[in-house]
């Protein structure tokens, strides 16, 4: 998509159409593997200050066109942010147009195949220890609630998507495509739905009984904030697969 930036150039904004998390963060990987915006990127990053395109172009030694097309790649692959400022000293009238400068994205960029959601765990678990601390409640029990409460915000934004009554394949597509970008690696079949990945493997493996009840509270959330029966979440662990297995209401 194509914004007008308030000084007269376009910028891009947004990552290809379609493109779910991962695929983003896999695009502004491989956006380093280009030997002259991975130097761009370095640079930018290495400054104290946001830099303009001639700067980075004199600082890793190619043409200002150059610096440009892979500065503004980087920008839409989410590795960099643009800002307009003039230099230090120079304001009112006669400075001139603010000067497109880059910096370091905020956001992180991080690739795991199978893929992995510590930083959810990491999230759950911090909200657990802080509610259990400032109240009577142990820290499992705060988990379990703590979790549910985030299955329950992932099914109000499976509401937004399904509509208001969707069919009941319509539903179980939809939240296996939830499952998905959670990391989950649901498959279909003719009893249910089997999550063939743990977001959270090495933490289960040392943790097993608290990680596999945090799963099993979040996908419950998520199921009961439906509003309609659909399908049953239970502990089934089992050798290469999460915990969690979905199996068709009796």
């Amino acid at each position: 998509m194509q914004l007008e930036d308030g000084t007269g150039e376009e910028s891009e904004v947004g990552g290809p159409s379609g493109a779910t998390d991962t695929d983003a963060q896999i695009l502004g990987i491989a956006a380093l593997a280009e030997p002259v915006r991975r130097s761009l990127y370095r640079f930018v990053v290495s400054r104290p200050a946001p830099v303009s395109r001639e700067e980075a172009a004199s600082g890793v030694e190619v043409a200002h066109h150059v610096a440009k097309f892979h500065l503004d790649k980087l920008v839409a692959d989410g590795l960099l942010e643009v800002e307009y400022s003039r230099p230090a000293g120079r304001g009112g009238p006669g400075a001139g147009r603010p000067a497109k400068r880059y910096r370091r994205s905020s956001g992180e960029v991080s690739v795991s195949l199978p893929e992995r959601h510590y930083e959810l765990a990491g999230r759950l678990l911090a909200r657990a220890v802080s509610e259990a601390s400032s109240g009577d409640l142990p820290v499992g029990a705060a988990l379990s609630r703590v979790a549910r409460d985030e299955g329950r915000a992932l099914g109000e934004r499976l509401h937004v998507r399904t509509g208001t009554r969707p069919s009941r394949s319509d539903l179980v597509a939809d939240i296996v495509e939830t499952l998905t970008d959670c990391g989950y690696e649901p498959r279909a079949d003719e009893g249910g739905v089997t999550m063939v990945n743990c977001p959270f493997h090495a933490l289960a493996q040392e943790y097993t009984d608290l990680v596999c009840g945090m799963n099993l509270e979040l996908i419950q959330g998520l199921l009961e904030s439906l509003g309609r029966p659909v399908l049953d979440a239970r502990l089934d662990p089992g050798p290469d697969r999460c915990c969690v297995r979905l199996g068709a209401l009796r």
